[in-house]
């Protein structure tokens, strides 16, 4: 079987477990040929007290022009963290170049959780990621993500109703399949598949601790499964036990990202 090619665009972090420094050895790891397209470089992620920011953003023209000469191709995406609205506009020229037959659009829309917004992402950011979902196969919010997109107020307390509502808000946007991750239900955490209508939902035990970069981890991982031939909901429950794995083998004082190198 022929080895498949992925291009996964987000920021690197030099240190901290999160975006490409967690998708390129997960995705490689899994067989899969793992191309990048930094949308920028910091320092270190956001959840330490200070950090530099390099914007890639004005380098991107000559790497896709550089690629269209070399006859480049990619066979999936992914997209994570990307910053800024500019670059999704970058992303829908990137889907249209450089993309071989059938290669599946795999969206992460990274700009909020816990019913915020991340700090340096506004309402206009959101608009924009709207509108680049409508080009995806699969989007992979969280349900403050999903709370933003569809325009729907955020709740603690969230049942069965309050996740089927979401779906299908979200369905009006996209023709992929939606999968909005951290659904909870009786002390299980998972995912909530909705594809025409049809409803799937993967369950685990929810562990006690909260990590940052669980979110890139699940759709790493998420994303080799669904690319090496795996269903949706198979795809979901490997990517959620593995987030499990990864919580368990992390010691207390590591509090910027978890051990995922111990669990791969």
């Amino acid at each position: 079987m022929k080895t498949k090619r992925i291009l996964t665009m987000q920021d690197l972090s030099c240190v901290g477990q999160c975006s490409l420094t967690v998708a390129l050895p997960v995705l490689s790891r899994y067989g899969i040929e793992t191309c990048v397209l930094p949308t920028a470089v910091l320092s270190n992620h956001t959840m330490f007290k200070s950090w530099s920011y390099l914007d890639l953003t004005p380098e991107i023209p000559a790497i896709f022009d550089n690629w269209a000469a070399n006859d480049i191709k990619f066979d999936g995406f992914l997209l994570g963290y990307l910053g800024k609205a500019q670059l999704m506009n970058l992303a829908v020229k990137c889907f249209d170049e450089f993309s071989n037959a059938n290669a599946p659009v795999i969206i992460d829309p990274v700009f909020g959780d816990n019913g915020k917004l991340y700090g340096g992402f506004d309402l206009n950011y959101v608009a924009e990621m709207r509108k680049l979902i409508k080009r995806a196969d699969i989007i992979l919010p969280n349900v403050t993500e999903a709370c933003f997109l569809t325009e729907t107020e955020y709740r603690e307390e969230q049942d069965e109703t309050y996740f089927k509502t979401l779906a299908e808000k979200l369905s009006r946007l996209t023709d992929g399949t939606v999968i909005i991750t951290g659904y909870e239900q009786k002390g299980k955490i998972g995912a909530y598949i909705y594809r025409n209508g049809n409803i799937e939902r993967v369950l685990l035990p929810k562990q006690p601790e909260k990590r940052h970069g669980t979110g890139d981890i699940f759709a790493s991982v998420f994303t080799a499964h669904y690319l090496n031939g795996n269903s949706l909901a198979e795809s979901c429950e490997a990517a959620s036990r593995f987030v499990i794995k990864c919580l368990t083998l992390t010691e207390p004082v590591h509090f910027y990202g978890v051990n995922f190198e111990k669990a791969l």
